[in-house]
């Protein structure tokens, strides 16, 4: 169904002028209890009037003479019984005839006064897709409300709104409206207006119908490298920027941080499947033998003027091969980039390995989006270390702890208690809620914080006693400053606060590796205050106080 034939395109919002509608709605009578009686209703009134008070002066008397005897009230007679139901029968017919016509009169009152405004119509049909909501969005037409039908009855896709109406906009606003007509149920607290729609079409989210709100903070001074930078925040965990805030000071005051980049290399592994395994293993030696790296560079390279390919791993499980690529992609996190340089190796390989059945691009060896020991060990994206000497006076003013107590607390819990759980790469306090954080304000793929959250912190005592040595080790953190949601508005403004947005011309590569460092900073920030709260007995305190709110919720809910 192709809506811009059927339908005029909609004006410019500049240009538009909301008209009241004149449409009538001409109020159907609704009928009453009273339209079914058969017998005149003053005769039915009387009769029904007559035995609902005789019952009723019956039993009273009757429960009386019981209470005096000493007779249990819960004994009844035959005639008492018929006394009881007469009575119930008599109050059922009042119910519903003065109840309910009352009722209807009023909702009757009700839909006059409604239809006279059509813009506060709620239809009272059952079918949810005929439902008719109580506001309206700004521009929302006729024509609007004919494309939503379109959508309920399943006429007209959802998905396809856009290439269909050319107003990326327009469609989400229709999608929005078609949603809560199927489901019945109305989105109002969902963010919608003041969005680029047209941004995230074919790149970030599909079928959208609005935006989640986050509210972002800033940590910092954090002194790192001998820069400093206000590091963005976005999260919902009351508490967490502030801790953080914390750590920066310590560090600053003692002089900054050191961040040092060790590697920085994109993974895939695809699977492939032969008929026997030594074949397979035929495949594994090619790959690993140095005389056939520089062609299959040359082949994997021709992918993208970043992507320069660094090693190739194997692992072989029966007839099935593991293919382990890495490769540099510049700015970009990548995971593209070297899908596309194993592709073109794929099909090479077709060539002398013709027997070769490719399972699947990606087996899970890469490994993405999963807690895996590979890139504990090996790394995946950017291996960082960040570390820092924290003073005596500062461990003591800023932190509210002591040198020998954080000392102790790392090893009893981000070491041995994190060994005794069987973690992954966890052995950390909590590096996950900075890299979250800081992942969504960027505009990071959220879900790679699994991986990007590998972290051992390692605490001990330098300078003959007196002062802490602090660092954190990340050998997996997936970042990028080009590319998915970094282009976004408000994440690509957060990029621009460190410094570090787009793709950096003289060196390639070098804004993304500069806000991995600064990842692994924030964690050292982050660990170093957690930790301290925890020694001096101040966690549960401080979230009491900034992870509590005070706001009557029910009161604000109501309002809107």
């Amino acid at each position: 169904m192709d809506l811009r034939r059927k339908l005029p395109p909609k004006p410019p919002s500049s240009t538009t002028t909301k008209q009241p509608s004149h449409r009538s709605h001409s109020p159907t009578p609704i009928p009453k209890a009273s339209d079914a009686l058969p017998l005149p209703l003053y005769l039915t009134n009387t009769f029904f009037f007559t035995l609902f008070f005789s019952v009723a002066y019956y039993l009273l008397h009757r429960w009386r003479d019981k209470i005096r005897s000493g007779t249990p009230l819960h004994v009844v007679t035959l005639t008492e019984l018929s006394a009881i139901v007469l009575l119930i029968a008599s109050f059922i017919y009042l119910l519903g005839f003065f109840g309910i016509d009352f009722v209807q009169s009023f909702i009757s009152r009700e839909n006059e006064q409604l239809n006279n405004d059509d813009h506060n119509v709620i239809s009272t049909n059952n079918v949810l897709s005929d439902r008719r909501l109580v506001y309206d969005y700004d521009g929302f037409d006729n024509d609007d409300d004919v494309i939503v039908k379109s959508v309920v009855s399943g006429e007209v896709n959802s998905y396809s709104l856009e290439a269909s109406l050319g107003d990326c906009y327009r469609a989400a606003k229709i999608r929005r409206r078609a949603v809560e007509r199927i489901v019945g149920r109305e989105v109002l607290g969902l963010g919608f207006e003041g969005f680029d729609y047209e941004s995230i079409l074919g790149q970030c989210c599909e079928m959208p119908i609005g935006y989640v709100q986050v509210p972002v903070g800033v940590a910092g001074p954090l002194l790192l490298n001998g820069g400093e930078f206000m590091v963005p925040m976005a999260t919902t965990e009351g508490c967490l920027v502030a801790s953080t805030n914390r750590g920066c000071k310590a560090i600053c005051l003692s002089g900054g941080a050191t961040a040092i980049l060790l590697k920085d290399g994109m993974t895939r592994a695809p699977v492939v499947r032969f008929a026997t395994a030594e074949r397979a293993s035929q495949l594994k030696f090619y790959l690993e033998d140095g005389v056939n790296f520089d062609t299959l560079s040359v082949v994997f390279n021709k992918s993208s003027r970043f992507a320069r390919l660094q090693n190739i791993q194997c692992s072989i499980a029966g007839k099935n091969l593991y293919i382990r690529f890495t490769c540099s992609t510049g700015d970009a996190m990548g995971m593209n980039m070297v899908s596309k340089g194993v592709q073109n190796v794929l099909d090479f390989l077709q060539n002398d390995f013709p027997d070769m059945d490719v399972i699947g691009i990606s087996g899970n060896f890469c490994s993405d989006k999963k807690p895996a020991a590979v890139n504990w060990i090996e790394g995946r994206g950017k291996s960082v270390v960040c570390e820092a000497v924290i003073t005596e006076e500062v461990v003591r003013k800023v932190l509210k702890t002591t040198v020998p107590a954080l000392v102790e607390l790392n090893m009893l819990k981000n070491l041995t208690g994190s060994a005794i759980a069987g973690s992954l790469g966890g052995f950390n306090a909590h590096a996950a809620n900075i890299v979250s954080a800081v992942f969504i304000a960027t505009g990071q793929d959220p879900a790679q914080n699994i991986e990007s959250s590998h972290c051992i912190t390692m605490m001990e005592a330098v300078n003959n006693g007196k002062d802490l040595h602090v660092s954190v080790t990340m050998p997996s953190i997936e970042v990028g400053t080009v590319g998915g949601g970094t282009q976004l508005a408000s994440q690509s403004a957060c990029l621009n606060l460190l410094g570090v947005k787009g793709a950096c011309i003289e060196s390639p590569g070098s804004n993304a590796q500069l806000l991995a460092r600064i990842v692994a900073g924030s964690v050292l920030a982050g660990e170093l205050s957690l930790m301290s709260a925890i020694s001096a007995g101040q966690l549960v305190k401080s979230h009491m106080k900034y992870n509590r709110s005070s706001r009557d919720m029910s009161a604000i809910a109501s309002k809107v």
